[in-house]
Parts: C-alpha cells; sequence; structure tokens
C-alpha cells in the first residue's frame, strides 16, 4: 500500500496543491483513504494529519473506511423522488440484505444516497462503480443486485443500447441520454472546431475584450456578472501568472445543461478557454469538473489531447508566436458549494471547499493567489460562437439587459424533459408549452433550490435578468405533489447537508427552518412559527457566499407565494407548541426506574 500511495503522490510531484487528485487517485486504486495512507500523504507532503484529513471529511466521495466492492450511489432529489427513487431504494434494501448509509458484512456492497448526479431528465439515476444508471425501476433494482450477487463487473450490467451522441462514443459507452429539444446557436454544430481561433490571432487582446464587452454576455452559472468585465479586470490585473477556470461543477439539483456541453461540444468549451486565456494573459486553464461526471473523463482528456495535436492548445497555437494556452481537468469530489467561485478555487488547491472573504475577488487574486477567471461552461462556450459571429450578432438575441440564448434544464412533471436553448425574453408559459405538461401544474422551480418558485399567477414572467434570472433550471411541479413535504423539506434537507458550515446563519438557520417545516408538516405549527421564519430572513445575508445567502429560499419564496399550504397546516387555537410531551419523554425512564407516571 505504502508504495502505491506513494508512487501517486509522486505523480503529482509532490505538490501539495494537487491533494484533491492524490486523494481521488488513491481512493480509486485502494477503495478508501485508510490512516496508513494519510500517514504517507502527510509525511510526503510535509502537511499535518488534520489538514488532509479535513479535505478528506469534506467531500461525499472521499472515505477513510473501506468501501464495497461494489458501490450505489443513489440519487435522491426531488424530481428523482418524484420518478420513483423510494420505490427502487426499497427493492435495492430488500434483494442486497443491507440498508442503504452501510456497506454490507462481506464487504461486497455499499448502498448510499447521493443528491442530484445530474441526470434529472432520465431518473430515478443511480452511480455504481463510477458508471451511471438511468431510469432505474424495481424490476432493474433487482437485476442490478443479482448481477451483483453474481460478480459480474459493472460494464456487463447495461441492458439497453448506449445513449445518444457522443454517449455511445467507445471512450464513454453510456446509457445517458442527451434529450436536446431545441437547438440554438451555441448548442448547434454548426462551427468549424478552430475558428474563432483563427480570428483571434490576428486582433489583440483588447480588441477581444471590447467584443465580448459588446455582445453584453453574462455570466450562465447563475449570478450574472458582465463576462467582458470580468476579463479586463483580470488582464489589468497585475501578476505574472494568470489562469482561466471553467466551472463545471453543476451540482445545482435540477441542472444538466452543462452535461450535455461536455458531452457533445467539448471543442466549443476549450476554444473558449483559449480565447478566454489569450484575452487576459494566462497560459493555462483548468476545467473544474464534478466527481459524478468520471465517466466522461477518458472522452474528454482525449479531445484535450486531440486540440494539441491540431495546435489548438499547447505552444504557439494557431502557429500564433508566444500564444501559449493548456488545459488540464480538476475532478472535484462531491461538494455542491464548490460550485462557488472561491470555494471552487479553494478545492483546486487541495483543501477544503470553503468559500473566501471578498474582496479580494478571484480575478485579483485566485487560484495560488494569482488574478484567475472563472467562467461556467455555457459562457465559455457561448464566447466562441461571439468570436465567430460578432458581438452585435449575439446582442440580436434576447432582450435588452439578457442579450443572447440560455441553455436550459427542464425536468419534473413534463412530457419532455430535456435541454432547450432558447433565447432570453421567453416567458415560463412559453416554456410550459413547449415541452409538455402533464396536467395542472401546480408550480414551476426556476433556478433549482437555490433559486425561486413560482405559483401559475407568475406564469407569465419572463426568462431574464430583469425578471426571473436562472442558471438554468426549471423543475415542474404537477397538482399532484405535496409541495411542501415533496419538494421544499428535500431541498432544505440537501442545504442542510451541503452546507460547508464555515457561517453561523448558514449552519444554524438551514437547520432551524427545516425543523420547522417539519414541525408544521406534522400538523404542531402555529402563527409564530410562520412569523419566525419570515423575520429571520435578513440574518442569511450574513452569509459569505451566494449560496448561503439563499439557502432558505425554498421556504421563503413558498411561504410568499404559496402561503395557503402553510396555513392551512398550523394550528390556530394554539399561540405556543413545540411538540413537547414530558410523560412520552419519561416513559422509558419510568420503566427502568418502577417508578409511575405523575
Amino acid at each position: 500500500m505504502k508504495k502505491d500511495v506513494k508512487s501517486i503522490i509522486a505523480k503529482y510531484n509532490k505538490d501539495e496543491t494537487r491533494l484533491m487528485d492524490i486523494l481521488i487517485d488513491i481512493q480509486d486504486s485502494l477503495g478508501f483513504i485508510s490512516p496508513e495512507a494519510i500517514d504517507v500523504i502527510s509525511e510526503d507532503l510535509n502537511l499535518s494529519h488534520v489538514d488532509v484529513e479535513q479535505t478528506i471529511s469534506f467531500y461525499h466521495f472521499f472515505s477513510m473506511t473501506p468501501l464495497g466492492k461494489y458501490n450505489i450511489y443513489l440519487n435522491n432529489s426531488a424530481v428523482a423522488n418524484m420518478m420513483g427513487c423510494a420505490e427502487v431504494a426499497k427493492v435495492f434494501e430488500e434483494e442486497a440484505g443491507s440498508k442503504f448509509g452501510e456497506v454490507s458484512k462481506d464487504g461486497q456492497l455499499g448502498m448510499f444516497y447521493t443528491s442530484c448526479i445530474g441526470m434529472n431528465d432520465q431518473e430515478p439515476a443511480a452511480i455504481i462503480n463510477g458508471m451511471v444508471f438511468t431510469r432505474l425501476t424495481k424490476f432493474r433494482a433487482r437485476e442490478i443486485i443479482s448481477d451483483i450477487k453474481a460478480g459480474k463487473n459493472v460494464e456487463e450490467m447495461y441492458v439497453a443500447s448506449y445513449g445518444d451522441g457522443a454517449n455511445s462514443n467507445q471512450l464513454i459507452k453510456s446509457v445517458v441520454s442527451n434529450n436536446i429539444r431545441k437547438i440554438g446557436p451555441i448548442l448547434s454544430p454548426k462551427a468549424e472546431y478552430g475558428s474563432a481561433l483563427k480570428k483571434i490571432i490576428k486582433l489583440s487582446p483588447d480588441e477581444i475584450i471590447d467584443e465580448v464587452k459588446l455582445s453584453n454576455i453574462r455570466g450562465r452559472g447563475g449570478a450574472g456578472f458582465p463576462t467582458g468585465l470580468k476579463w479586463e479586470f483580470c488582464r489589468k490585473a497585475p501578476g505574472d501568472r494568470k489562469y482561466i477556470f471553467c466551472n463545471a461543477d453543476e451540482g445545482e439539483p435540477g441542472t444538466f445543461k452543462d452535461r450535455v456541453l461536455l458531452t457533445e461540444r467539448p471543442k466549443r468549451l476549450l476554444e473558449g478557454m483559449a480565447i478566454a486565456g489569450y484575452a487576459v494573459g494566462a497560459e493555462e486553464g483548468i476545467i473544474y469538473l464534478r466527481y459524478e461526471y468520471k465517466y466522461l473523463e477518458e472522452y474528454l482528456e482525449n479531445v484535450i489531447r486531440e486540440a494539441r495535436e491540431a495546435n489548438f492548445l499547447g505552444k504557439d497555437i494557431c502557429k500564433k508566436k508566444g500564444f501559449n494556452f493548456d488545459v488540464r481537468i480538476q475532478f472535484g469530489a462531491g461538494a455542491y458549494v464548490c460550485g462557488e467561485e472561491s470555494a471552487l478555487i479553494e478545492s483546486a488547491e487541495g483543501k477544503r471547499g470553503e468559500p473566501r472573504d471578498r474582496p479580494p475577488f478571484p480575478v485579483e487574486k485566485g487560484y495560488l493567489n494569482k488574478p484567475t477567471i472563472v467562467n461556467n461552461v455555457e459562457t465559455l462556450s457561448s464566447v466562441t460562437q461571439i468570436i465567430n459571429n460578432g458581438g452585435e450578432w449575439y446582442r440580436s438575441f434576447g432582450t435588452r439587459e439578457s442579450t443572447g440564448t440560455k441553455v436550459l434544464s427542464v425536468s419534473g412533471d413534463c412530457l419532455h424533459p430535456g435541454v432547450y436553448e432558447v433565447e432570453w425574453g421567453f416567458s415560463v408559459n412559453d416554456i410550459l408549452d413547449l415541452v409538455g405538461t402533464m396536467g395542472d401544474v401546480q408550480a414551476v422551480q426556476v433556478g433549482g433550490p437555490s433559486g425561486r418558485c413560482i405559483a401559475p399567477y407568475d406564469f407569465n414572467r419572463i426568462l431574464g435578468y430583469e425578471d426571473l434570472a436562472t442558471g438554468g433550471s426549471l423543475i415542474i411541479i404537477g397538482k399532484q405533489r405535496d409541495l411542501l413535504k415533496d419538494i421544499v423539506l428535500n431541498f432544505m434537507d440537501f442545504f442542510v447537508e451541503e452546507s460547508c458550515g464555515s457561517c453561523t446563519p448558514c449552519r444554524s438557520l438551514s437547520v432551524i427552518y427545516r425543523d420547522k417545516l417539519k414541525k408544521i408538516l406534522k400538523g404542531r405549527g402555529v402563527q409564530k412559527d410562520l412569523d419566525d421564519m419570515y423575520a429571520w430572513r435578513h440574518i442569511m445575508k450574513g452569509n459569505r457566499c451566494g449560496l448561503g445567502q439563499t439557502a432558505l429560499n425554498p421556504i421563503l419564496t413558498t411561504l410568499r407565494n404559496f402561503p395557503e399550504l402553510y396555513e392551512a397546516r398550523i394550528q390556530k387555537n394554539k399561540t405556543f407548541d413545540e411538540g413537547f410531551d414530558i410523560h412520552s419523554a419519561l416513559k422509558d425512564s419510568f420503566e427502568i426506574t418502577g417508578r409511575k407516571s405523575f
């Protein structure tokens, strides 16, 4: 074991900032990260045990105890449960003879719940030994456990044909589907690879930034900061080295459009990263890719290799002297907060993915304390098309404040879940007509759990930064759903689990609000509970990151837009009820001591 661990550490030149890569390789090789492995890491990287262990403990997919020979990670997000996850989980447990959250006594099988794995359009879904299984049924769950007991390789457990497009590529061989329902200029296959790079070598970096600013494109990850302005700040920031990060973490439940772009248009992304590098003076790019998409690793590494061979990455790109830019992939290990740009940078440096205090901003001091651009997959892919067609062309789409198109991930109670590229300015009703709803729609969750849940009277609102901004997720919720129990409670469980714990409001209030919701669902809530949740909402502004500031949105937006659902469940004749029954609490004590209840 020690020799294997040392070999992995040597592969990364004993660089402590590559701790994430080292831990991932050790886990993949040995099945877990043992205390002995931690000893070797600590010694070779000159890190304390605490430094190593705190990084390991932060991420969902790392384990310091042995996992199974087979490991099932079943998504239990809201949409997964809408599509039958609970029934599938029950069959898994019955057939396996063990429970989720544990490894079987013989060490063969580990079963664990995990949050959204980017497959909301084909749920229920699970990751089994790194391979994705979609559209699971109770029958398939029985088959899979039977195959595991028979000792089959995971590849042999597929019973469906491979997915469409590059999903059937020999380097992926996945049953995942793209479900591309509407193509626009960003998803369009039209555009010769390298054409944008051939254009920029005739331009100055400032001219490129001016073109991006002219397009008025804003970040597609959710925050919506003007991309050209971010690039300009980074270009002007002093620093001997600069970096371009592609944020491909895509951890917001209900979002999967970046997964499709990575699968079908990876060259467009690489080209966008190289353009950004040329514009700001960076020579290194890093794709921070969520661990749930590790099945794409070999395929993406090959795309990067082909780009180097074509002279679209590497040294003197397109024969332009001094235009040097290369890309590597950095995997996360399961942490929602790493979608926040400063937490992502911390993770890429081998640390816990805890957001940084700002200022300074990443464009001034980011990765390794150097000026750093962090852009979303969709943003960088859009930049390639902006350079190909011009900033004015891009401004011809969308609205004045929200130019261009938006790639949406649509899931839930609809006939055609999948990826849709639309111009900004469409109403929610337009999207509902486009995707085909299944009966009456009760609500639409715009922008994932951290976004807002809107009622039918708001379905005429416009998707755009001036009205309903979204990072790309729309979850359609039918009237047959218990909105508070099935959706809101699930989202709050997610935020409680995924809080990094750095900020007291996020760490504590998310639990308090979740517990108040549970109290209301049990019929013990009173008006004061609703008043408290409304009054305390401002405290969340004290959290250091945007994700923490929106962690109460599942409750706050439904409390605002669906007050009747809460009011119908609270007690009207009480001003105080904590639901504490002293007789029930002391029952066991009385039995043990032989005392009688008072």
